[in-house]
């Protein structure tokens, strides 16, 4: 069964050979390099787009940093009391 297909992606050609000569360094293929790094990119970029989300409701709720602790005391001190 194939796992993956193969697609092409273009880059300028001094980054192909940067990308090409850390790969031979890892002992690894440019390809996984790249996957990796595309990997990588991804999750930081959900990482991002759900801190700005978080921001974004705090703003809504007219949150501040100040008022984490005592809300995560308050949920603590509900769970205790079985709320």
């Amino acid at each position: 069964m194939k796992t993956h297909s193969e697609n092409s992606v273009s880059m300028p050609p001094s980054l192909l050979a940067e990308v090409q000569a850390a790969a031979r360094e890892e002992h690894r293929e440019a390809d996984e390099l790249v996957r990796d790094a595309v990997q990588r990119y991804l999750k930081d970029r959900r990482w991002q787009r759900l801190i700005a989300y978080g921001h974004e409701q705090a703003r809504k709720l007219g949150l501040t940093e100040q008022d984490v602790p005592r809300l995560i005391a308050e949920y603590r001190e509900e769970k205790r009391q079985g709320k």
